[in-house]
């Protein structure tokens, strides 16, 4: 629910910079087709970009051999696991408010559907001038995918002409297919009041296009006065555009505007300084634990991403049966019970120190040691300690360790080195005797009491 939320937030920021830009950059150009094109985009962009996750690490090649490092093991106290649970359930009331909200928008989506089809299917159609026209008293002029609606037919009267000839552009540029993915894009950000501002964006530039049509067959004047005597209100729906839904004085202001120079669409490459920003932002993994954490991740059951480093990298150092030590292999060693048996383990043997309580120390140890090519564990050592016991638990528990499944290289058994971070951590700082907790930094935190 946590990665779901970010991707909420984060989606949103991208969202708000798209809008904040063609509001102050771009709204006054006249190239309506370019400011639907990058509406469009942007919009989709922003549902993707925090989606993506491209760690700069794999990218790197500077000769250090990187170790497989097990998921970083929390231990604290039960004072900090309650606000924990606190936060959960925070987490979980906003998920839940989220889906419901979720679920009622898309309700009414697929309501909206089926009555727009059930009245199209109650109104006259008829076909005039290579166009769909649907006639219903009900309707007010607009147009659906490819339908035009209209309230009444009069083949003669002109007024009614420059209405197909506005609806007919709606219809074949495909407006509805776009304003379908807005109610889509509305659906997931219900919450956000600018997803509502971004469609009416969207339904301004495509009365543009539109306006655009028609005054390139009828005097601009003439139109004018045809919006400002259709001032009339009309039944609408979501993926409709409607002759008379926005601002009249808008659209005519448009029309009669002077067209933008070809100079000024270098405005849209304003944008991508823009757009490399928010991926940095959002979609760049730079971020590690630790500096001393480098390196793939053991997550679960998953496969370990080893990026480009080569498979055949090892080192000279030696095993205790004289065999050589890999740091990356084809098939990682795997704990006795996969990554459930290991939390077991951890929960059963892990403690905080007592030193460490009294004196407060908090901090992360760090221990590398090798999976034999039997499976035993051997050649534990600290790389990282903070003292005060704590260094002498998290060796007690690698050496006490029960004998893994091996590494596998090139179909043989091999020695594989491994690291554990552990973090030890007092709930808000206070010396505390409670039963303490093991959290594992996988994609679901996994929390397990642990004895004393």
């Amino acid at each position: 629910m946590n990665e779901l939320l970010t991707y909420l937030l984060e989606a949103s920021i991208c969202l708000t910079a798209s809008l904040v830009f063609y509001r102050v950059v771009l709204s006054e150009l006249t190239f309506f087709s370019l400011n639907r094109g990058f509406l469009l985009s942007m919009l989709a962009i922003s549902l993707m970009i925090p989606a993506i996750s491209i760690d700069f690490a794999l990218f790197q090649n500077n000769g250090v051999i990187q170790e497989v490092t097990l998921p970083l093991v929390w231990v604290g106290d039960q004072v900090a696991n309650n606000q924990n649970a606190f936060d959960l359930n925070w987490l979980q009331l906003i998920g839940g408010i989220y889906l419901l909200g979720v679920l009622f928008t898309a309700s009414r989506l697929i309501l909206g559907f089926f009555q727009s089809f059930n009245l199209l299917g109650k109104s006259n159609l008829l076909f005039y001038q290579n166009q769909m026209i649907a006639v219903h008293p009900d309707f007010s002029p607009a147009s659906f995918f490819q339908y035009i609606l209209l309230p009444e037919f009069h083949m003669d009267d002109e007024d009614q002409q420059r209405i197909i000839l506005h609806e007919s552009v709606h219809v074949k540029k495909k407006h509805s297919w776009d304003l379908l993915f807005l109610q889509l894009a509305k659906t997931v950000f219900w919450f956000n009041p600018l997803i509502y501002i971004y469609e009416n964006s969207i339904r301004e530039v495509h009365e543009f296009q539109a306006d655009q049509g028609v005054t390139q067959s009828y005097s601009q004047s003439d139109y004018s006065r045809l919006l400002l005597r259709l001032l009339t209100a009309g039944r609408g729906w979501q993926f409709m555009n409607n002759f008379n839904q926005f601002q009249t004085k808008k659209r005519i202001i448009m029309m009669n505007k002077t067209k933008s120079q070809s100079k000024e669409k270098s405005r849209f490459l304003w944008a991508v300084p823009v757009l490399g920003l928010l991926f940095f932002a959002f979609s760049c993994d730079l971020a590690q634990v630790d500096e001393e954490l480098e390196g793939p991740v053991l997550n679960g059951e998953k496969e370990v991403a080893v990026g480009i480093t080569d498979l055949k990298a090892r080192i000279t150092d030696v095993g205790k049966d004289g065999g050589e030590i890999f740091d990356i292999v084809e098939t990682m060693p795997n704990p006795p019970g996969g990554m459930e048996g290991w939390n077991e383990y951890l929960a059963n043997n892990l403690s905080y120190p007592d030193q460490a309580r009294r004196m407060g120390v908090e901090g992360t140890v760090i221990v590398r040691f090798v999976v034999n090519k039997d499976g035993s564990v051997s050649n534990a050592e600290i790389l990282r300690g903070i003292g005060a016991g704590a260094d002498e638990e998290a060796m007690r528990v690698v050496q006490n360790s029960p004998d893994w499944t091996p590494g596998n290289q090139r179909g043989r058994a091999v020695n594989t080195r491994m690291r554990l971070p552990i973090r030890f951590m007092l709930g808000n700082g206070e010396v505390s005797r409670e039963p303490s907790q093991v959290k594992l930094d996988s994609p679901e935190e996994i929390e397990i009491p642990i004895s004393n």
